[in-house]
């Protein structure tokens, strides 16, 4: 009798709160705003989004602060397996921006970016990050 009386009560909280859990639609689009040049971390925001992309979620990965150096050529030896994720991302449809004040705080040039990823500006990073129902996620 007791469960039931706790169970009724906290029931009766969550629906006279009027509060209601976020869910993901189907198809709302995700912006991932990757900050960091760790493999681990770099590879745990990536495998995410390939896989919320694979189900129907439009993505958006922000290349920010020292993640900017994952999409540069000449870090190629120390990202390779990063390098050959971002671009099975985008071969599949996700769009990758880059900070370019990071690039420039960085020493990233845009001739080195790897083929396919876009210097972002205000315009760019800001329809991907205030698309209708957009979700975002940092690492």
């Amino acid at each position: 009798m007791k469960y039931f009386q706790t169970l009724s009560l906290v029931l009766a909280l969550f629906i006279g709160s009027g509060v209601a859990p976020a869910w993901a639609a189907d198809t709302d689009p995700l912006f991932i705003n990757l900050t960091t040049d760790e493999p681990h971390r770099a590879d745990m925001a990536m495998n995410f989004g390939l896989h919320h992309h694979e189900n129907g979620h439009p993505l958006t990965i922000f290349l920010n602060d020292k993640a900017v150096l994952i999409g540069a050529r000449s870090q190629a030896g120390k990202f390779v397996a990063q390098q050959k994720m971002l671009a099975e991302l985008m071969s599949k449809g996700a769009v990758v921006l880059v900070c370019p004040m990071c690039m420039k705080h960085y020493g990233v040039v845009e001739a080195d970016l790897l083929p396919g990823l876009q210097v972002s500006n205000r315009k760019l990073s800001g329809d991907a990050l205030f698309r209708d129902n957009t979700k975002s996620m940092s690492w």
